[in-house]
Parts: structure tokens; sequence; C-alpha cells
């Protein structure tokens, strides 16, 4: 570990770090697999989830830039070339021949949620070691991605 303005035992700032290392791997994928749909979606729902997928892409590179920001400010590293993201992921793997409209929503709504669920374990564990600030990053990410999730369930209903 670096040395850190945190206030945390290295310690904390250790197990942290690699939670937010797990949730930065599985962002990147995320990131990836949302641009995939963005490129690639057709149907009568183009004009609306095309830019959408966009807002959700770049939300999602800003909060991927935050969290490993943190792990850098908490002395770890941030793990995130391609091939790390590749052996790391938790998200399942996009079936990059879809181009249906509605399916990349389903697809993109399964995988926010797996995303979501990465996310609060991160939180929990910013809480058991009473870093205050790592649980708002994470309440902020889960509060949008729940949001976003929300906005292609709707999408699926009848």
């Amino acid at each position: 570990m670096y040395r850190s303005p945190s206030h945390l035992p290295e310690q904390s700032r250790s197990t942290i770090s690699a939670s937010l290392n797990e949730r930065l791997a599985d962002g990147l994928d995320l990131h990836s697999q949302i641009k995939v749909a963005h490129w690639n979606i057709k149907g009568p729902q183009f004009a609306a989830l095309h830019p959408l997928f966009e807002t959700f892409a770049v939300s999602l590179a800003n909060h991927n830039d935050s969290v490993a920001e943190r792990a850098v400010t908490l002395g770890g590293k941030a793990y995130g070339t391609t091939r790390h993201v590749a052996k790391t992921s938790r998200i399942p793997d996009y079936p990059q021949e879809t181009t249906k409209d509605l399916e990349h929503v389903r697809l993109l709504a399964e995988r926010i949620e797996a995303y979501l669920a990465g996310a609060r374990e991160s939180r929990k564990v910013a809480e058991q070691h009473q870093d205050t600030d790592t649980v708002d990053m994470f309440t902020g990410i889960i509060t949008e991605f729940e949001k976003h999730a929300w906005f292609l369930r709707a999408s699926l209903e009848n």
C-alpha cells in the first residue's frame, strides 16, 4: 500500500481497495457491453434507446473513474486493463450478435442488476471498515443505476 491521506488503518484500506478493483472490473466490462448495445441496436425503439444507452455509458465511465481514483486515494492501485477485466469481471458475457431493441434492453437490465449486486457488496465492505466516503460513493452509484435498471425493466412491461 502507498501512503494515503485517509485515516483508515492500512488493512482496512487494502481490503476496501481490493473491493473497489472488483467493482472497477465489473464497471469496465459493463461499460463495454452497453457500448456494444448502443452500436448494434435495431428496431422500433432505436430512436429512444440509442441515446439512452449512451447516457448510461457516459455515466458509468465517470463512476468507473471515481472507483479507480478512490482505490488509489486509499493507497492501492487501480487495475483496469482489458485482460485483467476479462479475467476478473463477474458480469455475464454479452451475446454480441444481438440486434433486436428489446433483447438489448433485457440483456442490459440483467447486467446492470449484476453490477448493482456487486456495488452493494462493496458498499457493505466499506461500511464494515467505517469508510463513509466510499459508502457515499457507492450509494450514489447504486441510486443512479437502480434508476437505469428501472427504466429498462419498465420498457419490457406491457
